[in-house]
């Protein structure tokens, strides 16, 4: 698990293929000498596990699944990554709940400069956008940030200049694609209210539905 808090920006040192799979082999901007092999280190949002340690690099095995489901696929030798090691439990919870699962690909459609921060306007598929909420939360590129707006196929973040200078996303130009993970507990929540609930027993579906969570407050 991870905070959307990027420790910094590494460089890809080496990439290796096999078949459908690859190994990803990164230079961090941290010591590597408190890393541990079999531990998880998110590259662009996207949860790897450490599988070599040599010579002040990081090696990740990104399977076939992981591939086809985010931009990894696309990385060259020499491209710059957002780096965060995972959460530990006594760590400050700075951004929001980041599990390294990416849901799909965005596009940056538009940026804008506004006063000292950017607006980036993301297109992404309209399945994604039933998870998004006016200043909800997001992941980009593994980034927490805060939706300033949502439609049915895009969203607007505003990048304050720390983000931009401790991440990849003010490099990124109009077409780029980007990793999205939207909030997990909108998923969750979805799961329990909606999903398979025609044709089951009564007894086996949960209490909590539209009705319950408007009589305690919780919707309008």
């Amino acid at each position: 698990m991870f905070t959307g808090l990027i420790e910094g920006i590494g460089n890809v040192s080496g990439i290796r293929r096999f078949r459908n799979d690859m190994r990803v082999t990164i230079l961090p901007p941290f010591d590597t000498i408190d890393c541990r092999i079999g531990e998880s280190v998110s590259v662009n949002g996207v949860c790897l596990t450490v599988t070599e340690i040599r010579e002040g690099c990081l090696s990740m095995d990104v399977s076939g699944e992981t591939l086809s489901r985010s931009t990894l696929r696309l990385l060259k030798v020499g491209d710059a990554v957002n780096l965060e090691r995972a959460l530990r439990l006594t760590d400050r919870l700075g951004g929001h709940l980041v599990s390294g699962h990416v849901d799909g690909i965005g596009t940056i459609a538009g940026k804008n400069h506004l006063g000292q921060s950017w607006v980036i306007r993301i297109t992404i598929e309209e399945a994604l956008s039933r998870y998004l909420i006016d200043k909800g939360s997001i992941a980009v590129e593994g980034v927490s940030l805060t939706i300033n707006a949502c439609e049915n196929d895009f969203f607007e973040v505003n990048i304050i200049p720390q983000t931009g200078a401790e991440t990849t996303l003010l490099r990124k130009k109009t077409g780029d694609p980007v990793n999205i993970e939207t909030d997990l507990i909108g998923k969750y929540v979805e799961k329990l209210l909606f999903k398979n609930r025609q044709g089951r027993d009564p007894k086996t579906i949960s209490g909590i539905d539209l009705e319950t969570l408007a009589r305690h407050g919780f919707i309008p």
